[in-house]
């Protein structure tokens, strides 16, 4: 299964980028952007079949607003980088505890099982 929608049209295997559903009780058909999931009764549109698309006379074509996707300015990307790099930093006055070693108390397998000794004591010899 691909993950690019392709067009609905027979013999069309555009990717899909708009999406045509119908609204029969008020016999109207509307074109809007290609919906998250793929439901039953509605159809994938390329953009060429969709700039071609006419709806059944008496019916009324709403064609919704499609909003373009703008790539992520270096600005975006610079304050994503200062808002990663702030969170990787330790708080101010926070106590850093030492790490301790541990006593191995139990192996299986590649698991092993550490009792940690209470900072500045030394480990049981066994």
């Amino acid at each position: 299964m691909s993950p690019v929608r392709t067009c609905s049209r027979t013999a069309c295997k555009a990717p899909a980028v708009f999406t045509l559903t119908y609204v029969y009780r008020d016999s109207t058909a509307v074109l809007g952007p290609l919906a998250t999931y793929a439901e039953p009764h509605c159809y994938d549109l390329c953009a060429e079949h969709s700039e071609r698309l006419t709806a059944p006379m008496g019916w009324e074509l709403v064609r919704l607003p499609v909003e373009e996707e703008t790539e992520p300015s270096a600005d975006d990307l610079e304050a994503l980088a200062d808002a990663v790099r702030e969170a990787a930093r330790p708080a101010p006055g926070s106590p850093h505890e030492p790490v301790g070693q541990g006593t191995e108390v139990g192996r299986r397998g590649h698991l092993r099982v550490l009792r940690s000794e209470p900072a500045g004591t030394q480990p049981a010899q066994d």
